[in-house]
């Protein structure tokens, strides 16, 4: 094909979406709330009840609240597939489908974050089918757009952001990936009962 032919649209969806569907949603499927909140260090930033954390700051509107610090530590703190799913869900795609497609408007701030793996995973697949249709209807000159002021970069294109969100989606979610190998893996066994659910 021509690469004047080419459907950028599809192409740069497909770059999401063949990843989803071949490689990483399957590796989703059973994920437990042991493996959502566990992790192998103590100290790791997770979702948490409200009033349980001793993070020095905390997002969220619901039963549930985020870890989080101003200015992030260096290093930066060790996260849960919890929290990882939460960043993904709110800052990788809801803020982003309210800023560009019309979604409820969407912050850290004031997000109901998910109390089980199972409400997660609804969320996440939800976003990703508003991401997913709202990308689906850019035709090539609205992927030329700038972004604007909603994002950092407000210079580049649609597109590039299009790139970015689905960078940062298979980034992430492969390491919730790995999280779930390193659970079932001897070495990590001793370390569930001391920091499944443990208060920070």
């Amino acid at each position: 094909m021509d690469a004047d032919e080419l459907d950028w649209n599809r192409t740069l969806r497909e770059q999401w979406e063949f990843h989803w569907n071949h490689q990483l949603r399957a590796r989703l499927d059973g994920l437990t709330d042991d493996e959502y909140f566990w992790s192998p260090v103590p100290d790791a930033w997770s979702v948490r009840p409200r009033g349980s954390s001793t993070a020095p700051v905390l997002f969220g509107a619901g039963d549930f609240t985020i870890d989080y610090a101003f200015p992030e530590p260096v290093p930066a703190a060790f996260t849960t597939i919890a929290w990882r799913l939460g960043h993904v869900i709110v800052g990788v795609l809801a803020a982003r489908n309210a800023s560009h497609f019309g979604a409820p408007a969407a912050s850290y701030e004031t997000w109901e974050y998910a109390g089980s793996a199972a409400t997660a995973l609804e969320q996440l697949e939800a976003q990703l089918d508003v991401w997913l249709a709202g990308v689906r209807g850019l035709d090539e000159a609205a992927l030329r757009v700038p972004v604007g002021a909603k994002e950092p970069f407000p210079e580049v294109s649609m597109a590039d952001l299009v790139l970015h969100i689905h960078r940062e989606l298979i980034h992430h979610l492969s390491e919730v990936c790995l999280l779930r190998d390193l659970y079932l893996h001897p070495l990590y066994q001793h370390t569930k009962a001391a920091t499944n659910g443990a208060t920070r």
